[in-house]
Formats: C-alpha cells, sequence, structure tokens
C-alpha cells in the first residue's frame, strides 16, 4: 500500500504544485495529516495563537490519479481514520455571531483529550464517543487557488459529518489527475461545529479512489450503505440548502429514474439535514436509500 506522509503546511487547493503521489485508479492508500490548529495545542498550557499561524487546516496532497481528466469523477472509499498519536484538541474560539447574546470576553479554552477505548475523554466525566471524519477534502479546481478555509463545487473545507469511515465521497474532477488534497479530521463533530472547532487530530486516513470516466457533477456527494447525500456551500445558509435539496432531486432524476417533481414532494417528507460549521453555509442534504429504490 502506498503512503504519503504530512511534509509541509499547505493551506490551498494549488494546481500548480507538482503532486506528491502518483496511483492508479483503484488503489488503496494511507495519507498522514496535521490537525486543524495546525499543531499548536498538543498537550496542556499550549494555545492556538494564530498570530505565529494565522491560518488553519493545513492539507496532505496533492494526490494526482492516473487516466482523471476534466469531466470524470472520483469514488473516494474511507476506509479508516485514525489518530497519528492517541489525542484531539480544541479551544473555545472566537464566538463571532453569538457574541450579541454571550459577549467577547471569551476564555481561550484550549484543552487536549484522550481517545482510548472507542471514546474522547472531553473531561474527567465526559466522554464523546469516538466518530472520526474528515472536515476538509477536495479535488484541485481549474481557476483560482481557493484557501482550505471555504467549501465549493471541488470539496474543501465542507466539515460535513457523513465525510467517515465506510462512505464514499464523490467529488468533480477539475483539472488533469484531480489532485486531491485532505486533512482537519476530527474524533468527533457536533452538528454546526458551534466554536468553527472539532475535536481536532493529527490523523492517518485510509483511502480507496477510484474513477469513473466521463461522469460529470456540479459538487461532491457522499454514499453510505443507508443513504445518498448531496452536499453544497455558501450563505446565506438557506441558499446552501435550496441548492442542496436541488441536486438530490437531480440526483434521483438522473441516476434513480425518479420524476423530478415527484422527488422533490418525496424529499418534502422524508429529507434529513447535516451541518457543517454553521457560519461557513456546508450543508447536506440526505435520503434513505429505502425510499431511492422506488421511482415513481
Amino acid at each position: 500500500m502506498k503512503r504519503l506522509s504530512f511534509d509541509s503546511f499547505q493551506y490551498e487547493f494549488n494546481r500548480q504544485q507538482e503532486p506528491r503521489l502518483h496511483i492508479e485508479p483503484g488503489e488503496t492508500i494511507q495519507v498522514e495529516t496535521e490537525d486543524a490548529l495546525s499543531g499548536q495545542i498538543r498537550k496542556a498550557g499550549d494555545r492556538r495563537d494564530k498570530a505565529k499561524v494565522p491560518f488553519s487546516n493545513p492539507v496532505t496532497g496533492p494526490i494526482y490519479i492516473s487516466e482523471a481528466e476534466p469531466g470524470d469523477m472520483l469514488a473516494i472509499k474511507i476506509e479508516a481514520i485514525e489518530s497519528r498519536d492517541g489525542q484531539c484538541a480544541t479551544y473555545t474560539g472566537n464566538p463571532k455571531q453569538l457574541c450579541q447574546w454571550l459577549g467577547t470576553d471569551v476564555p481561550d479554552g484550549a484543552h487536549v483529550c484522550p481517545i482510548e477505548d472507542g471514546f474522547v475523554y472531553w473531561s474527567e466525566k465526559i466522554k464523546i464517543p469516538y466518530t472520526p471524519m474528515l472536515g476538509c477534502i477536495g479535488t484541485t479546481p481549474a481557476y483560482g487557488m481557493p484557501s482550505t478555509m471555504p467549501a465549493g463545487p471541488h470539496g474543501g473545507n465542507m466539515d460535513i459529518r457523513e465525510v467517515t469511515v465506510g462512505n464514499t465521497l464523490y467529488l468533480p474532477v477539475f483539472v488533469t489527475g484531480g489532485l486531491l488534497y485532505l486533512g482537519d479530521a476530527h474524533a468527533a463533530m457536533g452538528q454546526g461545529e458551534l466554536s468553527a472547532t472539532g475535536l481536532e487530530m493529527a490523523s492517518q486516513t485510509a483511502l480507496t479512489i477510484d474513477l469513473v470516466k466521463g461522469k460529470t457533477i456540479a459538487g461532491p456527494r457522499i454514499e453510505s450503505p443507508e443513504e445518498i447525500i448531496t452536499v453544497a456551500s455558501g450563505t446565506p445558509m438557506e441558499r446552501a440548502t435550496a441548492e442542496a435539496f436541488a441536486q438530490m432531486i437531480l440526483w434521483l432524476e438522473a441516476d434513480y429514474g425518479w420524476n423530478r417533481w415527484r422527488a422533490y414532494d418525496l424529499l418534502t417528507h422524508v429529507a434529513e439535514i447535516s451541518m457543517g460549521y454553521y457560519e461557513g453555509g456546508g450543508l447536506a442534504v440526505k435520503i434513505a436509500k429505502q425510499y431511492v429504490e422506488y421511482p415513481s
């Protein structure tokens, strides 16, 4: 199995960077990533100092997938996400829109949480189930050079909990080779990622990356054993919600034989929503496969 180590802090999806790994479609690889806090909180007393490291969400890559061309689609099966050092970290962060009600006198709140026996020990009395996910993963756009802060049609900083072990993420290809980057692993994250900081961890992730030739999609999709999921991003979040619903309807129409207006009706009654960082506008719409199988 090929392995890609964490090498240096990168904060852009950069099509001008030389690929660090070349793979064939269908290969399974292991990728090391640094945490979203750029490794600044590792032990008691550490603090997130943006004066020294102003950026967040360093990614590892790019990964070049042979035969991938614009208009194709990557199918990325997430096989495993593991902590590299048996711990994760978080801090209070800036409450931003909450300041109207909570004020601006915010403690740093930085602390390191051990990961043991399938739980994150957030405090001596509170343990949180270990449910790892990738917050930031994406292909490289054909124009511009987005940072690892926003999400978009390429993926990016989606912070969607369903980008997790056992699920397959579908991403559009915009440039030759796809040029995939990933990072920002979380040991767990609540809906909305309120403080913009999950339980951040340096990770080792196993991925099987396949290629679907000639399959063009408008943005990220996810498939779990039980659901299909569309992802959109942008603000206001109502706009991202509308786009994610529309992309789900078009997916049902194109691939599953649904009439779009019957799908529109059905989603009104059975769809669910998953939120990424509430201020960033990342939003996923989900529908159980039990409904998808019966076009009407």
